[in-house]
């Protein structure tokens, strides 16, 4: 059994970028990370262009001016203005090469053809710059970026239709258990609903993590060496829950070794999530997690996610961890560390009843899980808290 901070080091170590390419289309790259830099191929704005509604002006000494012409957005033409004239122009549209400032509607009073501003105003006031956010062959995004909402609708006003990312991870998720029906079906007398490969799959999707398939197999060792073989020849993370512990129906460390898996560690000094597996074969990542659901999703949050982030070559692969006042009193059984669900919330964190390994019920209403040392065995009001802040 290790202790959290080398099982931590481990996977970090042990996980290595995928570094694999792929072209997406914009409208479906959100949540991936740019493999190139994109170079922006045009000017943005590609023209100078108005920032509000008002008048441009061909400054001159006095402060009236002749209104000429009008400009909208999306016209093309190009009124020559003489000093002392000037156009009226609206919020996006191009501004004239002989216009050199913009005046505020609400500052302009109009006779007939003859505006009036009320006081001087500066060269360039009101008009965004040919090339102000970028300009044509600068990088407009770096590799690495990761992308959001904002960033593609930056790129595509760029005339971006297609860029390259990093490709995500292919991710299978094993369950395992005779005892686990699908919901919808009629629960028998010792059976429960599988439920783990729901809330794992939901939570890679949250992080946007798609390509994830899911299988389940019985209790029955040549099955879950069968399942185990494809899943690991054919995806980039495998992630199993139940059937690591060394009870007599509890098949996968069996397996796993008999498929050559490389143990990177096995049993964590923590709770809940003592009964961790890591391993690799060849590039394949494995993590056998415990079959408690609460259990399996902390592991998760802990260590697969680290996995996650290193395949696509991220520098930030822990989540936030941050000092929040506790709001709750606790006693820790036993010696060792401990990871409590919890509600993080301005600074202040207050520890949930129901800390059992099985239960989800406090996990749905948590939004932060609490790292208990093994030193402290009792957490009082007041408190600092090491509180790690989950992915909403």
């Amino acid at each position: 059994m290790i202790s959290i901070e080398d099982a931590l080091f481990k996977v970090k170590r042990n996980v290595n970028p995928l570094l694999k390419e792929d072209v997406k289309a914009i409208e479906k790259a959100n949540g991936y990370h740019l493999s190139k830099d994109v170079i922006s191929p045009i000017n943005m704005p590609p023209f100078r262009q108005s920032a509000m509604d008002g008048y441009a002006l061909n400054l001159h000494d006095d402060l009236n001016y002749r209104l000429i012409d009008e400009v909208k957005a999306g016209d093309g033409h190009q009124p020559n203005l003489k000093p002392g004239e000037a156009v009226r122009i609206f919020t996006g549209a191009p501004v004239p090469d002989s216009a050199n400032a913009i005046m505020m509607q609400e500052k302009v009073i109009t006779n007939n053809d003859t505006i009036t501003i009320d006081h001087q105003i500066n060269l360039e006031q009101n008009i965004r710059p040919l090339g102000e956010q970028v300009k044509q062959g600068d990088i407009a995004l770096k590799r690495g970026t990761k992308l959001t909402p904002a960033g593609i609708g930056y790129l595509t006003s760029l005339g971006i239709t297609k860029v390259s990312v990093y490709k995500k991870p292919t991710l299978a998720i094993v369950t395992t258990g005779n005892e686990l029906i699908e919901p919808g079906q009629e629960l028998q007398y010792g059976q429960i609903y599988e439920s783990n490969s729901k809330m794992l799959q939901s939570v890679l999707y949250s992080l946007k993590f798609y390509d994830v398939s899911i299988y389940k197999v019985a209790d029955d060792y040549p099955k879950t060496v069968d399942l185990l073989k494809s899943v690991i020849n054919k995806n980039d993370l495998v992630l199993i829950t139940g059937g690591i512990s060394v009870g007599d129906y509890d098949y996968v460390g069996k397996a796993l070794n008999e498929l050559q898996v490389e143990e990177i560690f096995y049993k964590v000094n923590q709770k809940p999530g003592k009964p961790l597996f890591f391993g690799k074969k060849a590039n394949t990542s494995i993590f056998a997690l415990p079959g408690n659901p609460a259990a399996a999703l902390t592991c998760f949050y802990v260590y697969v996610y680290i996995a996650l982030q290193n395949m696509m070559d991220r520098t930030d692969t822990e989540l936030p961890r941050i000092q929040a006042t506790s709001l709750s009193k606790f006693v820790k059984r036993g010696d060792r560390p401990q990871f409590l669900k919890a509600i993080y919330n301005n600074g202040n964190v207050e520890l949930l009843e129901g800390q059992n390994s099985s239960m989800l019920q406090t996990f749905a209403l948590s939004n932060a899980l609490v790292f208990v040392p093994a030193e402290i065995s009792e957490v009082n009001i007041g408190d600092a808290l090491e509180t790690i802040v989950l992915p909403v």
